[in-house]
């Protein structure tokens, strides 16, 4: 088997897994030299099996797999610690951050930033009571690794005015407000510029973020809907 077939021992994180056959799971990762992989877990389903207790959601893993095709073969998972376990509902937004891994990132497409921005993401979960902002950070760095960084100055390529107020445009940025009645989402310049500097402290700004946020992402992934934000407006209306 050649070097290029096997990778051994590579930092990655489980971001969802799936029956395969009767004792088997496919395991979807997110790892830092390789993007997202695919790999099937053998007999993890087992009570024996080595794999079955490694296999762990939010937790830094070291992988090791073989194969090229689309799905490979996972050897071993080692947990590497030092990741203070989500509950809660830091869990339910680690999980809504995997389904944006999922869903938005192609497979094998290597985003090193990404990956440590993730892992960040993760550990700010378990330790900040208020999540918002660290959801903020994490949709603005995976737009931007995609491609589609946010436009943070004017259409017209005028700066941005703090006392203006900007209808949002997900294909051409912010576009300033003339008087008359906009349609769409309408966010103030002083929110633009904070987002431009990752700076949430400001409730008004939060609040905005994630309705930009939100429209962003609906557009990227076509309006399909996501099963987190799903789980979450339920949960909201318990």
């Amino acid at each position: 088997m050649s070097a290029r077939a096997r990778q051994d021992n590579q930092p990655g994180y489980v971001l969802h897994t799936y029956a395969f056959r009767e004792t088997s799971l496919v395991v979807e990762a997110f790892t830092r030299a390789h993007g997202r992989v695919a790999m099937v877990a053998r007999g993890a389903k087992r009570p024996r099996s080595a794999l079955r207790g490694s296999i762990m959601a939010f937790q830094p893993l070291e992988l090791s797999w073989s194969g090229r095709g689309e799905l490979r073969l996972l050897l071993r998972a080692e947990w590497q610690g030092g990741q203070q376990r989500l509950q809660g509902r830091a869990l339910l937004c680690g999980f809504y951050l995997n389904e944006l891994l999922l869903k938005l990132l192609p497979r094998e497409d290597a985003h090193e930033q990404l990956f440590l921005d993730y892992q960040t993401a993760l550990a700010r979960l378990a330790a900040e009571p208020e999540p918002g902002a660290v959801l903020r950070r994490f949709e603005k760095a995976l737009l931007r690794e995609l491609g589609y960084a946010l436009a943070l100055e004017g259409a017209s390529g005028v700066g941005i005015d703090p006392g203006k107020l900007y209808a949002y445009e997900p294909e051409r940025g912010p576009v300033a407000v003339n008087g008359a009645a906009q349609a769409g989402l309408v966010l103030s310049g002083q929110t633009l510029l904070d987002i431009a500097h990752d700076e949430y402290s400001d409730p008004s700004t939060l609040q905005q973020a994630k309705a930009l946020m939100r429209l962003l992402i609906s557009h990227r992934l076509e309006q399909k809907p996501l099963n987190s934000r799903r789980i979450f407006e339920e949960l909201r209306q318990l």
